[in-house]
């Protein structure tokens, strides 16, 4: 590949299908991050036993979901819907008493057009426990994007944003003062409207992001999705939102078009370069000039110069399968990697233009070639261009990575990335171990292969009668 860099990113898009996992997936980390939540997958035994093999079988806790399984009285409309889940709702209701139930619909709810979203209101009213209906089929979705339906739904589900006493909509201030106690000291957040952050993020990185944000004197106002779904955020006019992962283009335009919120537009904050621009991205909107971003991103670069030294002038190939190609792949031409092509199932240019914007940036500084976008890739020619570049690694769906791995090239599996901590300053270490792990893997054979040669060789040689 030249090395001559391309001063505008251009995308190209393949006729591929969605080489991914099923967007029901999602189940395993929603149901976790939302506490009181409970998931019912309406689908056929091949979703069932994707559920079981794919989020594993829990002996001894009872995890919140639960599969209606379609039989063939279901599909051919002879048995009565409505009632069949009326029956399976109230038993969830009386066993796990929720606080609100999120009907997921699969590929064959969509095929015979079941009405869900007729049926969720009125049984809704009947039991008295919310009912949310997500398509997340895998017809028209990756993986990732099963997240994606299920937040874009309940963000209709929000409140709305109160007005101060005697504030008018049109005559309303969007400076609003939230004091913090900290080490006994009062200390007071900078006057800033409602900030509401959106994705499905492990506690702890929502802690460790809510604390990266009030170093700046910012306030979280909420996060969609929270914990509980009674502390769901308010949404509205002057209310600012910003996400945290880039699959989350449906629920951003639901916030932008139905909730009148305000979208700030910034790369995502996945390694210690995207954190710091997430930061710098959302504190000038409220008129914040950002503190001390560049000495703390610096040190989080001092702290990986072990891994630094074993990616760099390494190359990767992403295949596409979990809509964070873009980011990772920025992150690592930061460390000094050449990325040959980035294949991603869908783009949203308009929700990830600060990213791609710092995708290009990155290259610039790093003296890279901006690479290759292709979005709906087609595995077929992927697999072609491979066969030319040779990359050190592929990041791949598991469904090619043992023919990848057996071609020489090493693998990693694109769905790891997702159920691992990738966020934040303190984590970019993680994405790292991720990567490096093939790659240490790959060098070791090579060092045993050579050790085992040279073993050889020298039983060859004195094995040999001098004559």
């Amino acid at each position: 590949m030249s090395t001559k860099i391309v001063e505008t990113i251009t995308l190209e898009c393949e006729t591929g299908n969605y080489h991914s996992f099923c967007p029901i997936s999602c189940v395993s980390w929603l149901y976790q991050k939302i506490e009181d939540s409970f998931f019912l997958v309406v689908g056929t035994k091949t979703c069932g036993y994707f559920l079981q093999n794919a989020l594993g079988v829990m002996i001894f806790a009872e995890p919140r979901y639960a599969m209606a399984e379609l039989e063939e009285g279901d599909i051919s409309a002879h048995l009565n819907d409505y009632e069949e889940l009326k029956t399976l709702c109230i038993r969830i209701r009386k066993d796990r008493d929720p606080s609100v139930i999120i009907w997921i619909g699969t590929c064959t709810t969509e095929i015979i057009k079941m009405d869900l979203e007729g049926m969720a209101p009125k049984l809704e009213y009947e039991i008295g426990v919310p009912i949310l209906v997500a398509r997340a089929n895998g017809l028209d979705y990756a993986f990732t994007q099963g997240e994606d339906t299920v937040l874009a739904v309940m963000a209709h589900r929000c409140p709305d944003q109160e007005l101060p006493i005697g504030e008018s909509k049109e005559t309303k201030t969007k400076l609003f003062p939230f004091p913090l106690l900290k080490e006994n000291n009062l200390v007071e957040y900078a006057n800033h409207p409602p900030l509401v952050i959106f994705g499905s993020l492990p506690s702890n990185l929502v802690s460790q992001l809510d604390t990266e944000l009030r170093r700046q004197f910012i306030k979280v106002s909420g996060w969609l999705p929270a914990q509980r779904y009674a502390d769901l955020p308010s949404l509205g006019d002057g209310v600012y939102v910003c996400g945290v992962n880039p699959f989350l283009s449906r629920t951003a335009t639901t916030l932008i078009r139905r909730k009148k919120c305000e979208l700030i537009v910034a790369p995502f904050p996945i390694g210690p370069d995207g954190t710091r621009a997430w930061i710098e991205r959302i504190c000038p909107v409220f008129g914040i000039e950002a503190q001390s971003l560049e000495e703390r991103e610096e040190r989080i670069w001092e702290s990986l110069k072990d891994y630094l030294d074993l990616v760099r002038g390494k190359s990767v190939f992403f295949m596409g399968d979990n809509l964070i190609e873009i980011s990772i792949a920025r992150f690592l031409i930061r460390c000094g990697m050449i990325v040959y092509e980035i294949g991603i199932p869908y783009m949203d240019k308009r929700y990830q233009a600060a990213e791609l914007a710092l995708l290009q940036n990155t290259c610039i500084r790093m003296c890279m070639p901006i690479p290759r976008i292709v979005e709906k890739p087609d595995n077929s020619n992927q697999i072609r261009r491979m066969r030319e570049l040779q990359p050190d690694l592929a990041i791949t769906g598991m469904a090619h990575a043992n023919p990848l791995g057996a071609r020489g090239i090493g693998t990693k599996w694109s769905v790891e990335f997702t159920f691992a901590q990738i966020h934040g300053f303190a984590n970019a270490r993680d994405v790292l171990e991720l990567v490096t792990r093939p790659l240490r893997r790959n060098e070791n054979l090579d060092n045993l292969d050579r050790t085992t040669l040279v073993r050889k060789n020298n039983e060859l040689y004195t094995s040999t009668p001098v004559k």
